[in-house]
């Protein structure tokens, strides 16, 4: 099998359900050699089974975890090519969110990302008897990154944060062998979107992507002869962003109007909104 993952080792994090597993799934089928990681040992061993590859348990997020899960991959892989670094959670709400609620978003949603880059970055750019092998750091972030996400600030702040990393570590290795994507989808089918209350409309307006949809919009920024920061899998997000840079005042009035019908109507769409 050819193709840019043929061969390659993937870690893969959060991958025992929802986008996680779909980019384990896909890498395999690409014939990528896969090690899953997630919270849930049994969720962990299931997708390594139905991939074929190999489960590495553990919470990426610490810093502990983070540097032992890069270990027991590179151990059983020979060395990471690719980091998926997919996990993340939706927790958080307005300004009365708890101390602890922001603490617990920002070690997943940022510090994941951070832990893990610290740790295979140098391994991918130190120049070595053959040279550097270089490697490939996959953010799972959200369109919330770009857009920003109506009702829940911790989200919406962690994500912006892992784009902002994500565009860092680009600035900083892009030119070193470090190849480096952000993934920010709208709505997707899964646990988080199915629990997201009055916004779900909203999120799904451009219609809800299947993870497996996520997981080909990847796959398919690969096969383009050129690099790609950022991943779309909804297409309208990046007018969107266009029109937020170019007319700020004016995506922030037409937010609070949209914030407004989701307040009074639990759920609207953009279109609604007059963007």
């Amino acid at each position: 099998m050819s193709g840019p993952l043929a061969g390659a080792g993937v870690l893969v994090t959060g991958a025992g359900r929802g986008i996680g597993r779909a980019l384990a799934v896909r890498a395999a089928a690409e014939g990528a050699r896969v090690v899953v990681n997630d919270l849930d040992p049994a969720l962990a061993a299931e997708v390594a089974e139905e991939v074929g590859g190999h489960p590495e348990p553990g919470d990426c997020a610490t810093a502990d975890g983070a540097r032992d899960l890069v270990t027991a991959a590179t151990q059983h892989l020979g060395a990471v090519d690719v980091v998926c670094s997919n996990a993340g959670v939706d927790t958080g709400g307005d300004l009365d969110t708890p101390d602890a609620v922001w603490e617990q978003t920002l070690e997943v949603n940022v510090l994941a990302h951070v832990r893990l880059a610290r740790a295979l970055v140098p391994t991918w750019t130190d120049p070595g008897p053959a040279g550097p092998p270089g490697g490939r750091f996959v953010v799972t972030a959200s369109a919330a990154g770009l857009l920003g996400m109506i009702g829940n600030a911790p989200y919406t702040v962690t994500k912006h944060a892992a784009v902002a990393f994500a565009e860092w570590l680009s600035v900083t290795y892009g030119d070193r062998g470090v190849a480096v994507q952000a993934i920010c989808p709208q709505g997707v089918r899964t646990r988080m979107l199915e629990e997201a209350g009055k916004v779900t409309a909203l999120l799904s307006h451009d219609g809800a992507l299947e993870p497996e949809q996520v997981a080909e919009a990847w796959v398919a920024s690969l096969s383009e002869g050129e690099e790609r920061f950022l991943v779309l899998p909804h297409p309208e997000v990046a007018d969107y962003y266009s029109y937020r840079a170019a007319d700020t005042d004016g995506w922030l009035r037409g937010m609070r109007k949209l914030r407004q019908r989701v307040d009074d109507q639990g759920g609207t769409s953009i279109g609604e909104a007059g963007f």
